[in-house]
């Protein structure tokens, strides 16, 4: 994968060394590099992570090819009584058992939850880690935040991202739809947390790069341009939503925060992931989460921008005389963002769920969300907004709530 300009041109506004740069293969086959360049960078003791599912798809070949080159060890992720892995801290303790004290480098085989327990658990013994795709599922294979479940709830550690990403097409277009579609779905967030983002500058006086928004909202173009490509997802298709969910997470490695990728749509997402944690009950795919949680805050988000009025206000705190300002430029933001009918359209091209009841997620759980899960996160989103600023119970199905 070649960079684009605009990333080095980032990573010179915000003083970062390019050097840093991960190593990024996405291609078909690229797994049979694999080897060379652990050898190339004296990695001789490597740890493969995986799960039974993904040893079957790529850890059994990738620990084929390393063999006779390396000294590798594996270590297969224990699944829970729903077949899961879950990045907790059991999950996490049996990685770290398993690592051997001579290790130089752990690799990442899987989707998002196995990278984020390796991550972590590579940064807390200060060797690098590599990753190897098995899905084009999540934006967080180059990011250096690990979404970990610790005492219940969702927490995001700031960790290390990988020296290198393997992103095998002919691994990846054989993956489930399901997980294709997923990664779908956390680029179609990238409309919200990019307004989510600018409401953070404008109103919370929050941090803000223009040109890391530009690039992330560049991914998000393209991943609509071809998604028929991704829709059938063919080696195009992948290769294109790949590309844009590592650009993504590069972005955010950038500027060290999930600010450009992460706004109430995920607010809401990691709120029904708790909820589900304490039911004892399956988890659901991340970027299916969020792409119906996209829609759900372009709904409320668009509510709010036909009722609300800056008259309302009586400008007592900095917060409300900045919205009184910047309100004209938020509501625009708003109102040209697409649809929820439009949203709906593309999750349904790449075969995503576009409701809340298609996941199993009753009304109930989404109206406590809409309600509650603006305080996970310390950033001044717009759910928080409307949250500080109802007058009543934000209800749902949706209904008229302002004016």
């Amino acid at each position: 994968m070649e960079l684009t300009k605009e990333l080095y041109h980032l990573a010179e506004d915000l003083n970062q060394d390019t050097s840093n740069f991960p190593t990024i293969e996405i291609k078909k086959n690229c797994m049979d590099q694999v080897a060379p360049f652990l050898q190339a960078h004296h990695l001789a003791t490597v740890v493969l992570v995986v799960d039974k599912h993904t040893y079957q798809v790529a850890g059994e070949k990738l620990q084929n090819a390393l063999q006779d080159k390396v000294t590798t060890h594996l270590v297969s992720l224990r699944a829970n009584a729903h077949g899961q892995v879950n990045a907790d801290e059991t999950t996490i303790m049996q990685l770290l058992v398993g690592i051997p004290e001579q290790a130089d480098a752990l690799i990442a085989v899987g989707a998002g939850t196995i990278h984020d327990i390796t991550r972590f658990c590579a940064y807390k013994m200060g060797i690098p880690f590599i990753s190897v795709p098995t899905a084009a599922s999540v934006d967080g294979f180059t990011s250096k935040g690990a979404p970990l479940i610790l005492e219940g709830v969702k927490q995001t550690i700031q960790t290390a991202s990988p020296i290198a990403v393997f992103a095998d097409i002919a691994v990846l277009k054989d993956a489930p739809k399901e997980l294709t579609a997923a990664g779908f779905g956390d680029i179609l967030g990238k409309y919200t947390s990019l307004l989510d983002w600018k409401i953070s500058y404008l109103i919370g006086e929050e941090p803000y790069n223009q040109t890391a928004a530009d690039l992330t909202r560049t991914s998000l173009d393209t991943c609509i341009q071809y998604v028929e490509e991704i829709a059938q997802a063919n080696e195009e298709g992948v290769a294109i939503l790949m590309q844009a969910l590592i650009e993504s997470g590069l972005v955010m490695l950038l500027i060290n925060s999930s600010r450009s990728a992460s706004g109430g749509e995920h607010h809401l997402s990691h709120f029904w992931e708790m909820e589900l944690l304490k039911k004892d009950a399956k988890q659901l795919l991340h970027g299916a989460k969020v792409g119906v949680t996209t829609i759900l805050i372009d709904d409320l988000y668009r509510q709010f921008a036909h009722c609300f009025a800056t008259d309302l206000l009586k400008p007592a705190t900095k917060i409300e005389e900045r919205l009184i300002t910047y309100w004209p430029t938020i509501k625009t933001e708003i109102l040209t963002m697409p649809d929820s009918d439009w949203l709906r359209t593309m999750l349904n091209r790449v075969g995503g769920p576009t409701t809340s009841r298609e996941l199993g997620i009753d009304d109930q759980l989404v109206e406590e969300s809409l309600n509650k899960a603006y305080y996970l996160r310390d950033r001044c989103t717009g759910l928080l907004l409307i949250n500080k600023l109802k007058k009543q119970r934000i209800a749902y199905p949706f209904e008229k709530v302002y004016g």
